[in-house]
């Protein structure tokens, strides 16, 4: 009979102990970061601040910044802090708006990692004996092999599928039944959406667990998803240039955000405008430096996920808010900043359409135009009163909570491409 895994000590250690242990890495990382990183050794020398100053967890505060653009200035190898010979694995973004970010990974940052997406799974509410279908992509991406390794750390028996085949997956789940899935949410849509087109109910399916990631989703997604497909759905969280997935994730016990790992990963949350270090609890831009990352040592790095820290509940290590939207997301449109996930929100609330969605911008003269793309749920397709109801219901919602003028346009069933990774929610036709 299965039984859930044991938590590590760190876990349940007390914030004074968890403190003492993130100074003396912090000051190990900083040091790391100086001596072996000519770029950071030009960062904090240019910034006037040096390893040794530091003497308490505040004293970060004082060190400079790093952005995605210090790693695209620096590509490809530029960053790294150990000689070639020490590299186990190099990951990349997809450097879809430039050059992709390049990451790398000694083979104790490789260790640390499988051990903090082990934890993850664990945490997601994982027992001996369960079987996890892969559906991140594998390959420069690092969502596919942080899982694949963090699954097999935990003693779960890994079926690497990756993205894709979307039938082949539907197949194979039923085939072999999973009991979790790790994958991003919009592509769980997507398998759903293939099982109910092969006559499967979703929520009959082995599948007991989703840990999902890699694109923001808000809770009401979350509630979606958990009615249709009769799973659990926890929140990962990670980005390549921290570490991959695995950074945070959340408990299955409280479901209120993702916990940090504390004892790798030092959280701060700055005002985005002016960089000032905010108190918890304070909404901004969420920053993270390593504490024990050798190859990619990583200060202060800009995340531009925009969420808040708040206590800890299932563990002490500090959680944030579940992240439904970043700065660089964020649209302007006639003056209102506007997320995709704040339309994501009230699109759920219209059960005669689908949460497949796609935001168009366009320009009529000087004034930028936003419509919303959609489609129904199959079984309301043939209503056309109930869908031109719920498009002017969903249009007036996001005129009067958002405050855009929004054409909402219900398209037919499957008429918005499926992603097999991370959802393409924006489309932006205006002119540069």
């Amino acid at each position: 009979m299965s039984t859930t895994l044991p938590l590590e000590p760190i876990e349940k250690a007390s914030r004074d102990e968890l403190a003492a242990l993130q100074l003396e890495r912090l000051k190990w990382s900083l040091n790391h970061a100086y001596e072996n990183s000519p770029v950071y050794r030009r960062k904090f020398d240019e910034a006037g601040v040096h390893p040794s100053q530091v003497q308490s967890l505040a004293d970060l505060a004082r060190f400079p910044f790093t952005t995605k653009k210090d790693l695209r200035d620096n590509y490809p190898f530029g960053m790294f802090a150990v000689p070639q010979e020490q590299i186990s694995r190099i990951h990349a973004s997809s450097g879809t708006t430039g050059k992709p970010t390049v990451v790398a990974y000694t083979a104790r940052d490789i260790d640390t990692w499988a051990n903090l997406v082990a934890r993850s799974v664990r945490a997601a509410g994982a027992r001996r004996g369960d079987k996890v279908h892969i559906s991140y992509g594998y390959g420069l991406f690092t969502g596919g092999l942080g899982a694949h390794y963090g699954a097999e750390r935990a003693g779960l028996t890994v079926i690497p599928f990756g993205g894709g085949q979307t039938e082949k997956q539907v197949q194979l789940i039923q085939d072999f039944r999973p009991d979790i899935i790790m994958v991003t949410p919009s592509y769980m849509l997507a398998i759903a959406d293939e099982m109910e087109r092969q006559g499967i109910d979703p929520a009959t399916c082995s599948l007991r667990i989703g840990i999902f990631g890699a694109e923001p989703w808000t809770n009401d997604m979350r509630k979606a998803i958990e009615e249709r497909m009769g799973i659990t759905a926890v929140d990962i969280y990670g980005l390549s240039e921290v570490m991959g997935p695995g950074v945070a994730s959340e408990c299955a016990e409280t479901k209120d955000g993702p916990t940090i790992w504390e004892d790798h990963f030092y959280p701060e949350i700055i005002n985005p405008e002016t960089g000032e270090v905010l108190p918890d609890g304070e909404f901004g831009e969420l920053v993270f430096t390593s504490l024990t990352k050798e190859a990619l040592p990583i200060i202060r790095y800009r995340t531009r996920d925009l969420t808040r820290l708040l206590p800890g509940t299932a563990r002490t290590m500090r959680r944030m808010e579940k992240i439904t939207g970043r700065s660089d997301d964020m649209l302007i449109i006639r003056g209102v900043n506007v997320f995709p996930t704040q339309i994501e929100e009230l699109l759920l609330k219209q059960p005669a359409l689908a949460p497949h969605y796609q935001i168009v911008l366009t320009k009529e003269g000087p004034m930028d135009v936003m419509a919303l793309n959609c489609e129904p749920c199959p079984e309301t397709a043939p209503d056309y009163g109930a869908l031109d109801a719920a498009s002017k219901a969903l249009a007036y919602d996001i005129k009067a909570l958002i405050g855009v003028t929004c054409k909402v346009n219900v398209l037919e069933v499957n008429g918005i491409e499926r992603s097999v990774g991370k959802a393409r929610r924006v489309i932006d036709k205006r002119p540069k």
